[in-house]
């Protein structure tokens, strides 16, 4: 099994042992700060960045925390970024990851930003979503474990795909190249 795909399981079994153990926080966790946005892709780093709720809270907006901690979404046509027309890279919110370009962001109708591909594969982490009855695609942030969205395949070509993404969970850094 190879390094990358040896860590996305581990991060998975982790995010799913988090999630059931949760009655088991009482213990202080060290908080673990990213090194702030990465806006090259140059050095990019995968490790885990592991925060507290607290600090979670502390660091991010209402709108943010409640879509990139607790799995929700905003509205459709309210984010800052389902219109932007500019060139540049969409990060994670919560840890600065690169994931998305805007050369592979498209006009869905849906009033959410939309992508039909990420920066890399491996930043991006897919987990079936079985919520509200239905059966999904959940896109998470591989370093942080944040929730972006959901994944479907009626995307445009080359690839299909429409990563509908939340706003709240993305920073934009503009500039021409990722």
């Amino acid at each position: 099994m190879n390094t990358q795909c040896l860590f996305t399981c581990l991060l998975a079994v982790s995010f799913s042992l988090a999630s059931c153990g949760r009655a088991q926080q009482n213990e202080k966790q060290p908080e673990v700060q990213a090194a702030g946005p990465f806006i090259g892709l140059d050095g990019d780093t995968l490790q885990a960045v592991e925060k507290t709720d607290e600090a979670w809270k502390a660091e991010l907006n209402g709108q943010a925390y409640y879509v990139l901690r607790e799995s929700g979404t905003e509205r459709a046509f309210s984010g800052n970024f389902w219109n932007n027309k500019q060139k540049g890279v969409y990060l994670c919110a919560g840890c600065g990851l690169p994931l998305f370009s805007s050369d592979t962001k498209f006009e869905s109708g849906t009033g959410w930003p939309s992508f039909w591909e990420p920066i890399r594969k491996e930043h991006i982490l897919e987990v079936t979503d079985k919520a509200y009855g239905m059966v999904r695609t959940e896109v998470r942030c591989a370093r942080c474990g944040g929730h972006q969205g959901h994944v479907f395949d009626d995307g445009p070509k080359p690839t299909g795909l429409r990563y509908c993404v939340n706003s709240a969970a993305l920073d934009f850094v503009p500039g021409e190249k990722p």
